[in-house]
């Protein structure tokens, strides 16, 4: 067998390459535009098939410098706390509050099945949360982010791999449940619009988070004063990553980061000064594509082979566990009406996927049956800012408590 070795740079050269190839086959696929999959990721997948084709027939194995990865991985979700604004909590907090409880509970859920399915297969409960809460509510992103963690620390081989594969399936699934679902309570209960709240709740406007910022000048000032904040958040953060570290407390790298970039967020907020939101919001964004693109392509998916009962049977579970709490808990919880209808559609997007599925969930109910002005200012919260803060604690609950 040939084995092929590429450099730090040919490996984000080749990412940039696949991201682009990814673009091209999102852009002629409906159904992938439909769920919401990331260019990266398909990019990443297809060469990822082609590199576990050319292992198995004993013809070539490519080793990456993954360098890089590790880099934007910080700068990503760095430009995430950025996104978390207490100060923008307040102002819808009885509903942002509950919906935050109720994905929680979801994903508290999500581990527990995780961690208890997959030792009846003889495998790791910390594998388990590859297949809870980690892929289905913190996607491509936050699999990327623990799996070398557990594998590097814990010896669970195969969690990237893994906890990438059950992100890949979240995004379709959540997509798939979440529209079908919502507009068949509005159809059941003959559910419509309340015209007297969508007028109140109208000043509310959409939040602005990582996913939805105002609209502000870019420049190639505000591009480098965003992208310095990022790497001065990222920097110091890692003195925190690290102190937690030598206190035996286990953290993904990028923890210290974001919270460091949180706490700029809302000194900000009380002080009146004003971020470059919307710079930080489009470099993270470029982040997250590189650090996928380099994540999944560097997939080795023939350790994917002896999982696929227990992954098939635990995402199974995940599945019924995600329509069961959306129909039977979330409708009622925030409300049995036509708000609670497009956010029960939304909670499958991000409690599967992501919030831009949420978000693409709630869009197709609002323009067939009509505004929702209180669920688009809740879910983007929510999935935007508090949701990652919120599964990253639990994600580390469950950690310390399983190793």
């Amino acid at each position: 067998m040939i084995t092929i070795s590429m450099d730090m740079l040919q490996t984000a050269a080749l990412a940039m390459i696949l991201f682009l190839l990814g673009r091209f086959i999102v852009s002629r696929v409906e159904f992938l535009q439909r769920c919401c999959i990331p260019a990266p990721v398909v990019g990443g997948l297809v060469f990822a098939i082609v590199h576990l084709v050319t292992y198995q027939m004993n013809w070539m194995e490519i080793e990456f410098d993954e360098t890089l990865r590790v880099a934007f991985m910080n700068f990503f979700f760095t430009s995430v706390g950025f996104g978390a604004s207490f100060k923008l909590l307040k102002k819808g907090s009885v509903a942002v509050l509950l919906f935050t409880a109720l994905a929680t509970v979801l994903l508290v859920g999500q581990n527990i099945i995780g961690a208890v399915v997959a030792p009846l297969f003889g495998e790791s409960p910390l594998l388990g949360l590859c297949m809870g809460s980690i892929p289905l509510v913190g996607g491509h992103g936050s699999s990327a982010s623990w799996g070398p963690v557990f594998t590097k620390d814990y010896g669970v081989m195969g969690a990237e791999v893994v906890a990438l594969a059950c992100a890949t399936y979240g995004l379709v699934a959540g997509s798939l449940m979440g529209g079908p679902l919502g507009r068949a309570k509005i159809k059941k209960y003959n559910l419509t619009p309340d015209m007297k709240e969508v007028e109140k709740d109208s000043g509310l406007g959409e939040p602005e988070t990582v996913y939805t910022t105002r609209s502000e000048k870019l420049d190639s000032d505000t591009i480098l004063d965003g992208f310095v904040l990022i790497v001065i958040a990222s920097g110091v953060g890692t003195y925190i990553t690290n102190f937690c570290a030598s206190i035996h407390i286990t953290l993904p790298t990028y923890i210290g980061s974001l919270l460091v970039a949180l706490i700029i967020r809302n000194i900000a907020d009380a002080t009146g000064r004003e971020l470059p939101l919307k710079a930080i919001d489009v470099m993270g964004n470029t982040c997250l594509n590189v650090f996928l693109g380099i994540a999944l392509m560097t997939l080795k998916l023939w350790q994917l082979a002896s999982l696929a009962l227990p992954i098939i049977v635990i995402l199974a579970l995940e599945t019924v566990w995600m329509f069961l709490f959306a129909n039977f808990v979330v409708f009622k919880a925030m409300g049995g009406d036509y708000e609670a209808a497009v956010m029960t559609s939304a909670i499958c997007g991000f409690g599967m996927g992501a919030t831009p599925n949420a978000m693409a969930n709630m869009l197709t109910i609002r323009n067939r049956f009509g505004p929702a002005p209180k669920a688009f200012f809740v879910v983007p919260l929510v999935g935007g800012m508090f949701i990652d803060l919120v599964n990253t604690g639990v994600i580390i609950l469950f950690v310390n408590f399983l190793k």
